[in-house]
């Protein structure tokens, strides 16, 4: 018979932006706030994860340890990206808005890496041009004295601050690309609700144990980081959720190169909210990670396309 339409065309497209636009207010939310560490920030997160999660869990009745073969890899999904929030979380707190956002966004480009070195996949001389590129954005936002000279200008804070920010916001990088390589290896033999019950659950123990090891655990002192914090959970739930469904209803490729609209959102807020105006430098490794990004994945797109016409053939 013949293929049914799309009830809406450019739906998961929308759904993208509209999540790309959600995570970039709980970004500036996270920036409001006052006197609340990161980690427990991150903390919130976790238990409205746990939340909306529960009930998927008992409705699809996939169990909460997962299968035996399966339970280590999902330990280390749950902790490498749990590490990866908390880490960017801290990035967003000590560094401009738009630098932590463009480093983060480097993430498809150390994936094609990682999963070169450990699933084996192609990784051709283009991927080593975006990778050079988005290194040279990390670069040019980091903006190091030994490259740029003693004094660097427009940054939040002191350089110390702002290097410690850049350092956290690259590992964090890191552990979400390895947390993308470890869930391609689990691949369909798991339920995505389980694996975000395990990013859930992980993260609050890690966090619960870094609170009470640094003495940061305390409750918000005034009603306003109390919303801001309930605010940035519902955010970013929201922001998971329409992702999630953009990526069922529209291929990875088109929402890779959608969700960079992120940047332009960083940047709009920034400036009209946090009263700060991106650099130059800013800009410029902004334009070469965003290159560098959607270079990797319109090239994963159409390689995909690719396949799947080979397998038809």
């Amino acid at each position: 018979g013949t293929k049914k339409k799309a009830a809406c065309p450019g739906l998961g497209l929308f759904y993208t932006v509209l999540s790309a636009f959600l995570f970039s207010v709980a970004s500036l939310f996270l920036k409001k706030i006052e006197d609340v560490h990161s980690v427990e920030v991150s903390a919130f997160r976790c238990v409205f994860q746990m939340a909306f999660i529960l009930p998927g869990l008992i409705y699809y009745k996939t169990g909460f340890l997962g299968p035996k073969g399966k339970r280590i890899i999902l330990f280390f999904r749950g902790f490498l990206g749990s590490t990866a929030m908390v880490l960017l979380y801290y990035a967003y707190q000590v560094m401009p808005l738009t630098d932590a956002t463009v480093i983060s966004f480097s993430c498809p480009v150390f994936t094609s890496l990682l999963a070169w070195i450990f699933l084996k996949e192609k990784y051709s001389i283009w991927d080593l041009l975006f990778t050079l590129f988005a290194i040279t954005g990390v670069i040019l936002i980091a903006r190091p004295p030994f490259l740029f000279g003693s004094r660097v200008a427009g940054i939040e804070g002191s350089y110390t601050d702002h290097l410690k920010g850049t350092i956290a916001a690259i590992t964090s990088t890191i552990s979400a690309a390895l947390t993308l390589v470890i869930l391609r290896k689990v691949g369909k033999s798991v339920h995505y609700f389980l694996s975000i019950w395990y990013y859930a659950v992980i993260g609050l123990i890690g966090c619960v144990i870094a609170l009470f090891v640094l003495n940061e655990w305390r409750l918000p002192h005034c009603g306003k980081d109390r919303v801001l914090l309930i605010l940035i959970g519902v955010l970013g739930l929201g922001g998971q959720i329409f992702l999630t469904k953009a990526l069922q209803i529209e291929k990875a490729g088109p929402v890779s190169i959608m969700k960079t609209v992120d940047v332009v959102f960083a940047f709009i807020l920034q400036i009209l909210f946090l009263n700060h105006l991106p650099t130059w430098w800013t800009v410029g490794g902004a334009l070469c990670v965003v290159a560098s990004s959607s270079g990797t994945a319109i090239r994963k797109w159409r390689q995909s396309v690719k396949e799947a016409k080979q397998r038809e053939i």
